[in-house]
């Protein structure tokens, strides 16, 4: 048995702020029931035990929203003790949680330090930026909380990320970001496209990425990273990490960056599964971890064809220069042709970047050969 990659909701998409460009509110607004509300202990239980029983030597639950820390603390406190419960073999499990930081306190710090959490947190630069488009539901400003939590997050030694998701906004103000983040020490750092609205034609949102502005970014960013990894003073950008690890021959960790969809299991609150969190859909469920089998819900994947979708690459992308490296990005991302093909939206963001930061990416990865 492969080890398992579970990401669960335990307070399905119920968040404490309601961000403009949120992909999930878009998710639960196009699924039959929108939100499963807190999962119930019964449902946490039989995921941690399918979870551990199904794994060998390793497995990797991540908690994700909504906001997840809305299920209380007392909720991760019993996922502990049911993976010491039913972990007989003994095998090894990580624990990250992404999190908006409105509610972490000293209290969670305690917990994340003390159970070996990695923590994500969500941090759009700087703060008119950040501020613009997460807020509360109410419409106030969350910017000085979030710094406040990484500052707590610091305080307690707990191992946390920033995640920050591009927009046209954080796009254009890139180095500013970059130097403020590094005043920071935030050392490890997350840059997640921002998304569109499922099924719908992309570009059209205040928020939308536009493919130039994508590529232009991309750019920056790199040439900074690039510059501060020649003093060896470089933050861990995980596409960047990802991209020499491609040229190196090893398999990128991030599955937007391996060209085709992997085996996930995103858990919803009521326990219903689902292939990608990305496509959380009535016609995508493929059983739920109360009364489903792990066996049969890899054979619903394969009955949908959720990863063989994912293959459908068009003859200009798979004969693109640059394909080897960039594999056509990720699924939620491309958009399909007249003839039932699929090519990234961002396809021309990708190639100026490719096309100005490619050579020395492949000079950092012939260092590494020669150094090893």
């Amino acid at each position: 048995m492969p080890p398992m990659s579970v990401l669960i909701k335990p307070a399905s998409g119920n968040c404490n702020m309601k961000c403009d460009y949120c992909f999930y509110c878009d998710e639960q607004n196009k699924r039959s029931i929108s939100s499963f509300g807190i999962m119930s202990d019964h449902t946490l239980k039989n995921i941690m035990r399918k979870t551990i029983l199904h794994s060998e030597g390793f497995c990797s639950i991540a908690f994700q929203g909504g906001e997840p820390t809305l299920a209380g603390i007392d909720f991760f406190r019993n996922i502990t003790q049911y993976e010491k419960h039913y972990n007989r073999k003994h095998i090894r499990v990580e624990y990250a949680l992404q999190t908006n930081g409105l509610n972490i306190n000293e209290e969670w710090c305690r917990f994340f330090k003390e159970n070996h959490f990695l923590i994500g947190l969500s941090v759009d630069g700087i703060q008119d930026i950040h501020d613009k488009y997460r807020h509360t539901k109410s419409g106030n400003t969350t910017y000085e909380q979030i710094i406040r939590a990484a500052g707590l997050l610091d305080q307690y030694g707990v191992d946390y990320n920033v995640l920050t998701v591009v927009h046209g906004e954080v796009a254009g103000r890139i180095d500013e970001i970059y130097d403020f983040y590094k005043n920071k020490g935030w050392h490890y750092q997350q840059y997640i496209a921002c998304l569109d609205p499922l099924y719908e034609k992309p570009g059209k949102y205040e928020y939308s990425l536009l493919p130039a502005e994508y590529g232009k970014f991309l750019v920056k960013l790199f040439d900074r990273w690039f510059c501060d990894l020649e003093m060896n003073q470089q933050p861990f950008i995980r596409q960047f990490e990802n991209y020499i690890g491609i040229l190196l021959g090893r398999m990128a960790e991030a599955c937007d960056q391996r060209g085709t969809c992997g085996i996930q299991y995103v858990v919803e609150a009521d326990g219903s599964v689902y292939p990608c969190d990305f496509y959380m859909l009535d016609e995508y469920k493929l059983g739920n971890m109360n009364d489903t089998t792990i066996a049969v819900m890899d054979e619903k994947r394969k009955e949908i064809r959720f990863i063989e979708e994912s293959f459908k690459l068009t003859q200009e992308c798979k004969q693109c220069e640059f394909y080897g490296i960039c594999r056509g990005g990720c699924q939620r991302s491309r958009l399909k042709t007249d003839n039932e093909m699929y090519k990234n939206y961002l396809c021309e963001g990708y190639k100026e970047f490719f096309e100005k930061c490619l050579p020395k990416m492949v000079q950092i990865a012939d260092m590494i050969k020669k150094s090893n």
